[in-house]
């Protein structure tokens, strides 16, 4: 018994314990590899677009494919999760990257792998702490703008690798679709935009023919094979000295060495961060030292921005240039010297110059030049598993990407344990979020070793894990080992996929995000839940890359929202409805006892409301001069802190010497507790507090005398006699014509 229940206990911190001993089944056991084998046909071209779309090299998405899967899957609580690379993670984490590096640079990667770790690090700092309630400070409205504006965003920044056109990114994303939109209708690479197409094509074509055929993965290969027969790329390496044009020259060199004077700032910041420590705990943290320390430190961390912008735009302009090759003139021997590269449109005369445009994709550490005249392809993908290495820690980085870490690490558990509750309703499994937290942040932290950048569950292919048939937790490790085996073996066939067909799997794989009708049906249930849920969809769209300013704001709007309603619930003057019920007076257009003032409180009593309540109930006192009793119906109070409890006691007191008295009733047991220990209780008088509220009424009534029930219309005898007269003269709506509220149905 005493093994049983350590194992019970452990298997709480390693789920995967509970699952195991369930492939000892073989059907078990061969639903979970064939699931596992198929989400990774889908993860894998997926995973390669979504590294893509994080500003990273696409073999980036093989490395986040390898470890978070199986990691997530062994220490999650969700079966049939499927963790892997997600497009709107991979979205956020290139908008917080790119201020700091240029994407697709070293110090790009370094900073993508250093942000997966911190959303790791908060992510199981949250589960242990059992703190998966946060996530719901993210409300249903902000994350269905932010969600729609963000597949929008999404789709839209692949519109370049559809048209084959590169831009220079503007400070908003809109004007980089809008100067996308204008180079494409003038310099669309046709043979690009032709494999998109055939990409589309494929993939809603046998969706619709049947969902169970691998639409991706046979667009995928199809493009591929397209790519290597028709030498899609065209790619070339050729010397900084076989460009004609000296600017061009001169503005690859001056980047070349920007990038080595970038790679020494490591070791700067490092020695002034250093320096300012070891002067703060020598002479104080304000010490003239320590703060010439940090002015110094703060200084190199400033060159280093303006170098890296520097290295952004020169990358953006070489990038921008346009070149022909033009053979070498006759009588002249072919060499390296006597082959020429001049801008577009100014080859010399008498040269031949061949049709193709040239574009320069990549510079070399040895100078050398790669130019495209084709389409862009994945290319070279390193072969074997990505080796084990610790995330370099930059603390200025760390400080400039923080709220992002959160914002990342929040959105993408919600995605996550969304489509894990969908599962676990359909399978009746247990699901814990807290652990869940756990495993992704532990995936997360994991392939941060293994230079994987930010993960979460994914929407879609969770969907065909469990269309698949996965019944536990080994389809994802089998998932994993797919990824090992490409990884391992198969990267020289994915040398020629065409980043067009990449940008289509990322395309198609957001259009489902784009849900208007979900925002409208809000709007429907409630207009201001409606009204954040188009403002953060709108502020997503206008911010853009800065992402997480929407968020921060919807965020706001939320809980400010939240707390407005809550310093203002409502106050309810009470009287008897014909149905024998106490319901709203003035909804039902009741009578009220001139003596008697029952009223309702619809909210927690706390220090944002107490002067609420206190100002409504003198303000309702006020207008009954015949006012006697007021009896406050506390059903609808659940929570009283000590504010609320100061009012209640000294707004007693003033209806007191007001000739009011103040009873109490249907109290709940947490408020009655409160209410006990501070010695309102005592204080007041037990006889002034009822567990229901017609005990209080007969109390009142008996204070009264003189038969005060037989005509207080909080009485049920006396509306049944006003009923009666009054269906004498309704004639055919009678009785029941008392029923029906002036505005609104009963609440």
């Amino acid at each position: 018994m005493k093994i049983r229940r350590y194992f019970s206990l452990f298997s709480q911190f390693v789920p995967f314990l509970s699952w195991i001993g369930e492939l000892r089944d073989k059907a078990v056991l061969r639903a979970d590899i064939i699931a596992g084998i198929t989400v990774a046909l889908v993860l894998i071209p997926q995973s390669m677009a979504y590294a893509q779309l994080a500003g990273l090299p696409p073999y980036f998405g093989l490395y986040a494919a390898f470890l978070p899967p199986m990691i997530a899957a062994i220490f999650g609580s969700s079966r049939q999760l499927a963790t892997g690379p997600v497009a709107v993670v991979s979205l956020l984490s290139a908008a917080a990257l790119e201020p700091l590096a240029t994407a697709g640079s070293s110090g790009f990667v370094a900073y993508a792998i250093m942000l997966a770790l911190l959303v790791g690090l908060f992510q199981l700092a949250l589960g242990l702490l059992r703190l998966g309630v946060l996530v719901n400070f993210l409300s249903h409205s902000v994350v269905l703008g932010f969600t729609n504006a963000a597949a929008i965003i999404i789709a839209t920044s692949q519109l370049g690798k559809i048209f084959g056109v590169t831009v220079e990114k503007a400070p908003h994303h809109y004007e980089t679709v809008w100067n996308t939109l204008a180079a494409a209708s003038e310099n669309t690479h046709w043979p690009t935009l032709i494999m998109a197409v055939l990409a589309f094509a494929m993939i809603i074509g046998l969706r619709r023919i049947n969902p169970r055929i691998p639409g991706v993965l046979l667009a995928v290969a199809v493009t591929t094979l397209l790519s290597f027969a028709m030498s899609f790329e065209k790619a070339r390496e050729i010397e900084l000295k076989q460009l004609d044009d000296r600017s061009v020259r001169q503005l690859i060199t001056a980047h070349l060495d920007l990038q080595k004077e970038i790679a020494g700032f490591d070791e700067r910041i490092k020695a002034a961060t250093a320096k300012h420590k070891a002067a703060a705990e020598k002479h104080g943290e304000a010490s003239f030292t320590a703060l010439s320390a940090v002015h110094e430190l703060n200084k190199e961390r400033l060159r280093l921005e303006r170098r890296q912008k520097a290295a952004k735009d020169s990358l953006n302009k070489i990038k921008a240039v346009r070149l022909q090759h033009v053979e070498a003139a006759e009588n002249v021997d072919i060499n390296e010297d006597s082959v020429r590269y001049f801008p577009e449109g100014e080859a010399p005369k008498g040269r031949k110059a061949d049709k193709l445009v040239w574009r320069i994709t990549r510079l070399n550490k040895d100078g050398s030049l790669v130019a495209h005249a084709g389409g862009q392809v994945v290319g070279s993908i390193p072969e074997g598993l990505p080796s084990f290495k610790l995330p370099d820690w930059n603390w200025g980085a760390v400080s400039q990407i923080f709220v992002s870490a959160i914002a990342i690490a929040l959105i993408g558990f919600m995605e996550a344990i969304s489509i894990a509750k969908a599962m676990a309703a359909r399978t009746r499994q247990r699901l814990d979020a807290n652990q869940e937290l756990v495993g992704q942040g532990i995936g997360n932290i994991v392939g941060s070793f293994f230079q994987s950048y930010a993960t979460s569950g994914s929407f879609s292919r969770s969907a065909v894990n469990i269309g698949a048939g996965a019944k536990t937790g080994l389809s994802s490790v089998i998932t994993s080992l797919v990824v090992v085996i490409t990884l391992l073996w198969l990267t020289p066939l994915l040398y020629h996929l065409p980043q067009a067909t990449l940008a289509a799997v990322i395309m198609m794989a957001v259009i489902g995000l784009v849900n208007f009708k979900a925002i409208h049906h809000t709007w429907k249930v409630k207009r201001t839940d409606g009204a954040i849920s188009m403002t953060t969809f709108v502020l997503t769209l206008a911010f853009a890359p800065h992402l997480e300013n929407a968020i921060v704001i919807g965020l706001v709007l939320s809980l400010g929202l939240f707390l407005y309603q809550t310093m203002k619930p409502r106050v309810v003057t009470l009287s008897r409805h014909p149905d024998g019920s106490l319901r709203d007076a003035e909804l039902f257009n009741l009578d009220t006892c001139k003596e008697i003032l029952m009223i309702r409180f619809d909210g927690s009593l706390y220090f944002a409301n107490t002067s609420y309540f206190e100002d409504m109930v003198l303000h309702k006192s006020a207008n009954a001069p015949e006012l006697k009793y007021v009896i406050v119906d506390g059903q609808g109070i659940n929570e009283i802190d000590a504010t609320g409890e100061e009012m209640l006691r000294e707004l007693a007191e003033r209806l007191e010497k007001a000739g009011v008295k103040m009873m109490f009733t249907q109290f709940k047991k947490q408020v009655m507790d409160v209410l006990w220990h501070s010695g309102f209780l005592e204080r007041m008088g037990e006889n002034r507090f009822f567990r229901r509220a017609d005990k209080a009424l007969d109390f009142v009534w008996k204070e009264l005398g003189d038969d005060h029930e037989l005509h207080c219309p909080l009485n049920t005898v006396c509306l049944l006699d006003s009923a009666k007269a009054g269906g004498q003269q309704r004639g055919s709506k009678g009785f029941m014509g008392l029923f029906k509220p002036r505005t609104s149905p009963a609440r």
